[in-house]
């Protein structure tokens, strides 16, 4: 089981994400800081200010991916015993989209859930999040097919 400090997650989401030590409003309109944090969801502490240091950030990260970890722990318990690559993949869809935009991808879910990795990640190519993200989603059905890079 890979964990949220795993390096190569954290490096995965760092390019996909960015890195942004001042805040900036993403593409759907939410204000945003560091590796993709939601300060609308998570307001950052009162004494800190910008731009974040480098241990800042990697505080936020840290703190965002145990609530990944955790909500898939929840609400996916089976993820667990998946690879770890597709535990990344899962991970990081999380992250960008959160649980819940997690969850809508039933079918997607379901495949996996029943080791059909070649029809979860067709799945994730015909969404809307696959043309919203890009390389990203390439990326992520790699993983899910086990081309681990």
């Amino acid at each position: 089981m890979i964990k949220p400090d795993d390096a190569t997650l954290n490096k995965e989401l760092r390019r996909d994400e960015g890195v942004e030590r001042m805040p900036y409003i993403d593409t759907v309109g939410v204000k945003t800081v560091g590796v993709g944090h939601n300060m609308k969801a998570k307001p950052l502490p009162a004494d800190w200010k910008f731009p974040l240091t480098d241990p800042q950030v990697d505080l936020l990260l840290s703190q965002d991916l145990a609530e990944v970890f955790a909500s898939l722990n929840k609400r996916l318990p089976w993820w667990a015993a998946l690879t770890p690559g597709r535990q990344r993949c899962l991970a990081n869809m999380a992250f960008n989209l959160g649980i819940d935009g997690l969850m809508t991808f039933t079918n997607t879910l379901r495949a996996v859930k029943e080791g059909r990795y070649a029809d979860a990640a067709a799945g994730m190519r015909a969404s809307k999040w696959a043309k919203q993200v890009g390389k990203r989603s390439e990326r992520m059905c790699n993983l899910m097919l086990g081309k681990v890079p």
